[in-house]
């Protein structure tokens, strides 16, 4: 459990603010959170508001904390999580206009040449640190179509020997012309995608899963929220054998939930990633 009296020593106020939050959290979902049909333990949640999406995804690794907190201490490792979803093509550690950040270039799901990609810089800071609680955030005043204010934050405190709460948060803002692009996106290419929130049940008891702009949020946190795991757990491997772990890992958990997740096969995304990892040790502009 997180020990508030060592964090109030060495945590700012804001940062012992969010460590008290994150203890109430757990402190709520600890009775109801349990391992689903594929062995996560974890809640996602999301919310629209007229200019804002924003997914949630409140969840156990199974990782110890320290393990969780050194591996992803930098911008370098945070580019070998952020490079396992489908869309991200690109991402390098660089100094941005404020310290360090991340370079991404945001594509489509099939392998696509970076100058037809949208570029996106992640300012990055480590918001605290101490033994039983980190937070780390990314924000970007500027988005691909029409968005505008992404931020990806994680915070994590340990729970026993073994394992690791996390709150992963993701959201971004949009005006009028990103509205008309998640609506373009919802009537084509996503029509009839789902989340992962659960809205009720139709006749034959099945889960009627939420749409729209909120299950799209929630599918890319969830995205996100494997991407951690897989990498955290890629550690563990040999140095030379971590790319390979993680790619691997990422697809067979993302694809264990199809109806949400699945964009392409496996041999397809593996070639794929392998080679946008590669690509992604040098800096491109």
């Amino acid at each position: 459990m997180l020990l508030l009296g060592l964090a109030a020593c060495v945590l700012p106020l804001a940062a012992r603010a969010e460590a008290s939050d994150l203890q109430a959290r757990y402190a709520q979902l600890r009775d109801t959170l349990k391992p689903d049909a594929n062995g996560n333990t974890l809640v996602i949640e999301s919310s629209e508001q007229p200019d804002r999406l924003t997914g949630d995804v409140l969840a156990i690794l199974d990782h110890p904390f320290a393990q969780v907190k050194a591996g992803l201490k930098s911008p370098a490792q945070w580019c070998d999580v952020l490079i396992l979803p489908f869309n991200t093509k690109y991402c390098h550690a660089v100094d941005g206009p404020d310290g360090p950040a991340l370079l991404l270039r945001i594509g489509r799901k099939f392998d696509q040449p970076l100058d037809r990609t949208y570029k996106l810089l992640l300012s990055w800071r480590n918001v605290a640190t101490s033994p039983d609680f980190f937070e780390s955030r990314m924000e970007a005043g500027d988005g691909p179509m029409g968005t505008r204010d992404y931020r990806i934050r994680l915070s994590a405190m340990p729970i026993g020997d073994n394992r690791t709460f996390v709150r992963l948060t993701y959201s971004y803002g949009f005006g009028l012309s990103g509205r008309l692009a998640m609506q373009t996106y919802l009537g084509t290419v996503g029509a009839g995608k789902v989340g992962f929130s659960v809205q009720g049940r139709d006749a034959q008891g099945q889960p009627e899963y939420i749409r729209g702009v909120r299950g799209a949020i929630e599918r890319t946190a969830m995205r996100y929220y494997l991407a951690i795991d897989a990498y955290v757990d890629s550690l563990k491997a040999p140095p030379g054998q971590q790319v390979e772990r993680r790619i691997q890992g990422w697809f067979a958990a993302a694809d264990r939930y199809p109806r949400q997740l699945r964009e392409m096969d496996q041999p397809t995304y593996v070639a794929m990633k392998r080679g946008e990892v590669e690509r992604q040790q040098k800096l491109i502009e």
